[in-house]
């Protein structure tokens, strides 16, 4: 069996497990029961091939407990983060699953031992939490203990059964792939909310590439609003590992999605030394000000949300906002995400943010944020995207391309907007190397890196120019749509007009001689 078909196998297995052993439960109600097992299996492998050190007499998952010490357990630790028991082992409790009869509290004393021997080591603040949704007693199990048990172990059984093989090198990613399937799968099912929390990995590509271009190495990579950290992890996928030296970054508003994109961040390899995942309001209590500037930036924060703004007086003296001398309206928070970018981004650096395309030409305050924008050269370009890309909404929407080291004044605009291909519900990019017939991202990234102007497609625009159309930086303001009406030569449509004429005055006229002769 080829990679693609590994892959594509434990695809459709884990999705159907998702949906037989959920039953009356709402998929997006249990898929942190789904998630986390997946989680729980992979952190288990991957400690106990850790401790096992590919040294064939040592089985960790067959030792029992009282042989680690204090010390083993010390330098776990300090290295993986966290420690789990050969008891606690998730091939260990897979075993006699159907026959536990604790199951439910099985597991949370485990979940509750991971989590607390962390404590007081430095990563505690990273597996702090972790499973806090994986809620054992929940009624969305079941309403007895017999029903929750049964349901767990269901969950279990399958998630075992998943075949990784040994867990080393595309193993490893195998179990980050089947994840984002997961939460893939998950968002596109889930509406409107699913689009906030996972950005689509066609886009997330084109985003990441964006953000990263021609950067031979950052120091480190940084999602404001990281959702399940979808963005972050692109950067990974599409770089080799040296290129980000200080590792991922992120802050995320909602609590559940929070977990899930620490989880991705373990379930993708990234050791909790490399990963700094934070919780709460960007906008309003921002975490790592006080972090070098970040080499470069991804987001894909929510669209057109309310936040505190002028209700609070002190946020126009706040160094993201300041210096627009505006803050962003109450009722559409996008620029005060764009702003908060462009003040933790550093002078190499470049930030790629998806916008919604109102607040490139609405007057009031989104004006002057954007003179503010374009009067200190810091927007390098503006791509319209395809409709219907996005996870709960149709919406075209744009990517805002921010730098601090641009060698003109141009702005370039790319309308990207007829790139798509056509899916059943969402359309995609897609992204084929071949030279001959490059993918949409890659049309769309050799248009930005030379800044060339294309016809219908890319224009650079001189400052002057977009001061003239009063900070418009709508894409349909300066790239002309192709013309795709069919073009008439109207002397030829004059002489078949006659020649149809003449034809219908002699059918006439023949018709007229019929009747005449009916008649006499």
């Amino acid at each position: 069996m080829t990679s693609a078909e590994q892959r594509a196998h434990l695809q459709n297995q884990i999705w159907k497990i998702a949906n037989e052993v959920r039953g009356a439960v709402d998929g997006w109600d249990f898929k942190q029961y789904v998630l986390g097992t997946l989680f729980y299996r992979f952190i288990s492998e991957n400690f106990a091939s850790y401790i096992d050190a590919d040294d064939e007499s040592i089985n960790y998952a067959e030792l029992p407990d009282s042989v680690i010490t204090p010390g083993i357990k010390d330098d776990a630790v300090k290295t993986k983060g966290y420690f789990i028991y050969p008891s606690q082992l998730f091939s260990n409790i897979a075993k006699n699953v159907k026959n536990n009869e604790s199951l439910n509290t099985d597991l949370k004393k485990i979940f509750d031992g991971i989590e607390g021997s962390a404590s007081g080591y430095p990563s505690e603040a990273d597996i702090k939490g972790l499973f806090a949704d994986f809620d054992t007693t929940s009624n969305r199990l079941g309403n007895t203990v017999k029903e929750k048990n049964s349901r767990l172990a269901a969950v279990i059984k399958g998630v075992a059964e998943l075949k990784f093989g040994e867990f080393h090198g595309d193993q490893i990613d195998l179990f980050g792939d089947a994840y984002e399937f997961l939460i893939s799968n998950y968002a596109a099912t889930a509406g409107k909310s699913g689009g906030e929390f996972f950005t689509p990995q066609h886009v997330s590509k084109l985003i990441a590439r964006l953000a990263m271009h021609k950067q031979t190495s950052v120091n480190k990579i940084y999602d404001p609003a990281c959702g399940s950290g979808s963005l972050l992890l692109q950067a990974k996928k599409h770089f080799d590992a040296h290129i980000v030296e200080e590792g991922f970054f992120g802050q995320e508003i909602n609590h559940t999605t929070y977990n899930l994109a620490r989880m991705n961040m373990f379930l993708h390899n990234i050791n909790y030394d490399k990963f700094d995942i934070q919780l709460g309001n960007t906008l309003i209590e921002p975490h790592f000000g006080d972090e070098k500037p970040f080499d470069a930036i991804v987001s894909n924060p929510p669209y057109s949300v309310n936040w505190i703004g002028s209700d609070d007086p002190t946020l126009i003296n706040d160094d993201r906002f300041a210096p627009a001398g505006v803050l962003a309206p109450k009722s559409k928070a996008d620029f005060a995400f764009v702003l908060h970018s462009l003040n933790y981004l550093s002078a190499k650096g470049r930030a790629a943010i998806v916008c919604f395309p109102g607040i490139f030409f609405r007057g009031g305050a989104e004006q002057k944020i954007r003179q503010y924008l374009i009067d200190n050269n810091f927007v390098e370009s503006v791509i319209s995207l395809a409709p219907n890309l996005f996870y709960g909404t149709t919406i075209a929407v744009n990517i805002l391309v921010l730098s601090k080291h641009k060698t003109d004044t141009k702005t370039q605009f790319i309308d990207a907007s007829g790139l798509f291909k056509k899916g059943t519900n969402n359309n995609t990019l897609t992204d084929d190397e071949n030279a001959a017939n490059p993918g949409h991202i890659q049309q769309i990234m050799r248009a930005f890196d030379s800044k060339d102007d294309i016809a219908h497609f890319a224009q650079s625009v001189a400052y002057h120019d977009i001061v003239a159309e009063n900070y418009n930086l709508a894409v349909s303001a300066y790239v002309d749509p192709k013309d795709n009406r069919e073009v008439v030569n109207i002397e030829d449509l004059n002489a078949k007009i006659e020649i149809a004429v003449e034809k219908i005055d002699k059918l006439r006229a023949e018709i007229d001689a019929i009747v005449a002769e009916l008649e006499a």
